[in-house]
């Protein structure tokens, strides 16, 4: 996502009264300005999707916290939504057949074999899918492919 569709994007919840959309996106664009105020350089699509996943995290792991904590259940509800539209921003993960294809291909442009060439690989379809992978199942097929 870029930086003006994140801010046209919160222009549009306030514009249709969608409190819990607004809020989180604020939240999103307020950790972006600091990187332009601290770092006085442009926003890059590359830190808008590294800041999303950051709230991202940050959001589950309050709402973690406060399903464990027995809080009321307006306070998860409201968390629940905000990490579902947060997501929903996100570039689309490769998981499944086309995960496993891309595994194959990484594989054999490698010529990995064994278990210790498993952090190349990995490093390796970070790089072609930009960290927009199910790694935990990306993991696992690696596993069973590696002796």
């Amino acid at each position: 996502m870029e930086y003006q569709q994140l801010q046209d994007e919160i222009k549009a919840a306030m514009k249709a009264r969608d409190n819990h959309r607004r809020d989180i996106l604020r939240q999103v664009h307020t950790e972006l300005k600091a990187i332009e105020v601290n770092e006085r350089r442009e926003v890059t699509e590359a830190d808008v999707d590294a800041m999303l996943k950051r709230v991202i995290k940050q959001t589950k792991e309050t709402l973690d916290g406060s399903i464990k904590a027995g809080n009321n259940q307006e306070r998860t509800d409201t968390l629940t939504e905000q990490v579902a539209i947060l997501e929903g921003y996100l570039p689309k993960q490769v998981e499944g057949e086309e995960l496993i294809a891309l595994i194959d291909a990484v594989l054999a442009d490698t010529g990995a074999a064994t278990k210790k060439d498993m952090g190349r690989v990995m490093g390796e379809l970070t790089k072609r899918t930009g960290g927009n992978f199910d790694k935990a199942a990306a993991a696992k097929e690696l596993g069973s492919k590696l002796s």
